[in-house]
């Protein structure tokens, strides 16, 4: 358990520098985006969790709601590996 405490703490730790290193104000809701990356890692490959943890960041900078981006992101990638994954793709925009 100490482990995991320290784990948190050592990743709170790193959100708050890069936070200050680039003055941002809004918090981070941690649980979410690794949820995201689980998600992403777990049902399309384990190099698209950071990606699409980048992508949810261009879509939140861009004025888009973090946890309907979010949602719908986690909702494509557990439907992911079907048969036409560019329709399903189309279809989840």
């Amino acid at each position: 358990m100490s482990e995991q405490v320290n784990a948190r703490g050592t990743l709170d730790e790193w959100v708050d520098a890069v936070r200050i290193a680039f003055d941002i104000e809004h918090e981070v809701d941690r649980n979410r985006i690794l949820d995201l990356a689980r998600e992403v890692a777990h049902n399309v490959a384990r190099p698209a969790a950071p990606l699409t943890a980048y992508l949810l960041g261009l879509v939140v900078g861009a004025g888009g709601d973090l946890d309907d981006a979010a949602a719908r992101i986690i909702e494509l990638a557990q439907g992911w590996g079907g048969e036409d994954r560019a329709s399903q793709a189309e279809t989840e925009l």
